[in-house]
């Protein structure tokens, strides 16, 4: 009789009883004492589980979150007064709703996503953009590009949560005709 015990707090270690008497997964797996059929589900029962390790560790950007202007920089562009995101992430799926005033009005746009690379579009200020958005580890990047007027624009975001989760950058990258641009702001959950 083989039993199999598996314990996801220590991935990778595998427990197995067998006729002949206990052993961890890398010696029962080298001895002859256990069957061929049973090395092979261990193997790919741990393949599995660490496939499985990056979807779990995903960030959520789930929350309502306030643009700490202090402690962001918009480089040449004007700072707005204040800016709020109301996110709900299900993975792959990312909705966001933003509320933003400051010297040029007061302005709310509603965003969506999804985070495999699928492109999605969404209207900006009455402008089509299109986007796709993916992960690169806990890091989150979404590449856009529209047009504004007769201006054709790129932006790359990159979005990282705080290993607290009380915390978000998102450092942005754009270029237009009009010129190049950098801005890093510093988003605190509510």
């Amino acid at each position: 009789m083989t039993e199999f015990s598996l314990g996801l707090s220590g991935i990778g270690m595998i427990r197995m009883k067998t006729d002949s008497g206990d052993c961890d997964g890398v010696s029962c797996l080298r001895g002859a004492h256990v069957p061929m059929a049973h090395r092979r589900l261990a193997i790919l029962t741990t393949i599995l589980l660490l496939a499985a390790i990056p979807l779990l560790a995903a960030p959520n950007f789930s929350g309502t979150w306030k643009l700490n202007t202090a402690k962001s920089d918009f480089g040449q562009m004007p700072a707005p007064d204040s800016m709020t995101r109301t996110i709900k992430h299900d993975e792959p799926t990312l909705k966001i709703h933003t509320k933003q005033s400051g010297q040029m009005g007061e302005m709310e746009m509603d965003s969506t996503y999804t985070t495999d690379g699928k492109e999605s579009s969404n209207q900006m200020m009455g402008n089509e953009v299109k986007s796709t958005a993916k992960w690169d580890g806990d890091t989150l990047v979404i590449d856009s590009k529209g047009k504004f007027g007769d201006n054709d624009f790129t932006m790359n975001q990159k979005w990282v949560l705080a290993a607290d989760g009380k915390t978000m950058t998102v450092t942005q990258k754009f270029s237009s005709s009009m010129g190049e641009g950098e801005a890093k702001l510093l988003l605190e959950k509510q």
